[in-house]
């Protein structure tokens, strides 16, 4: 049963996925990095150390991800300080990980989350608008 429920879990997001566009897409990352970390906090708590190293690589590999997709030509200086951020989160995870730290974990998991407010609160006419200048850069280069 479990397995007929994490494939309707990866329909449902690939499903999810194929109509989001680029700002639901960082939505999501973030939200899977956030479920991650709190599973490695739980496998921690358990002593379940192989889980909680899956965990953690899940979270770390969607912060990287998070990273690697900025646009230091439309974000300027709040790009690059996001991609301070990103680094340190995925450094600290990884210390997580090495010393089983929950409050490291934590620490992390609040640093998104501040993100992801932040994120969640963008107009609509924002979101647009930045879409619209990434694609314009895209057709005056490409």
């Amino acid at each position: 049963m479990n397995g007929k429920i994490k494939h309707y879990q990866r329909e449902a997001l690939k499903t999810r996925l194929a109509s989001a566009d680029p700002f639901e897409v960082t939505q999501m990352l973030m939200e899977g990095a956030l479920e991650s970390m709190k599973v490695a906090k739980i496998n921690i708590q358990n002593n379940d150390l192989e889980n909680k190293s899956k965990f953690i690589a899940k979270a770390t590999s969607i912060i990287d991800t998070l990273r690697l997709s900025l646009n230091h030509d439309v974000g300027g200086e709040l790009s690059s300080n996001l991609e301070s951020l990103y680094l340190y989160m995925s450094d600290s995870l990884l210390k997580s990980s090495i010393n089983n730290d929950i409050a490291k974990i934590e620490e992390v998991i609040e640093l998104l989350s501040n993100i992801k407010v932040a994120w969640d609160q963008i107009p609509e006419l924002d979101r647009q608008s930045a879409f619209n200048q990434m694609q314009n850069k895209k057709a005056v280069s490409g």
